[in-house]
């Protein structure tokens, strides 16, 4: 098997999908940006909501605030992630009205 270039560091899936929105096995070029999430639901079909944690600097208090980014993402049927799998997403073209962003891999824990 050739190793294909999505465009970033990543380990390729054992299995292969046949996807043709699977940056691996399709045309999806990853471009932009990338963020490192945990999967909060994936009861969508090919879909996973992906959440991440940040901390943010409110001069009027001089205190910190937690919020959270939720995005839509693909998830292709070669990577399948589950529930509360820390995942690596990229952002891409748009793949439906509300996902332009794509998992390209499960991060070892």
């Amino acid at each position: 098997m050739v190793k294909k270039n999505i465009g970033v560091e990543a380990k390729a899936p054992k299995e292969d999908c046949g996807s043709a929105k699977c940056p691996w096995h399709g045309h999806t070029k990853i471009r932009g940006r990338t963020f490192t999430g945990i999967v909060m639901s994936s009861k969508g079909a090919n879909t996973a909501i992906v959440q991440w944690n940040y901390y943010t600097f409110v001069p009027k208090y001089e205190r910190y605030e937690r919020r959270k980014t939720r995005i839509a993402a693909h998830n292709p049927k070669c990577i399948s992630a589950k529930i509360g799998d820390t995942v690596m997403i990229g952002e891409c073209r748009s793949l439906s009205k509300s996902k332009s962003f794509v998992i390209f891999e499960k991060v070892e824990q």
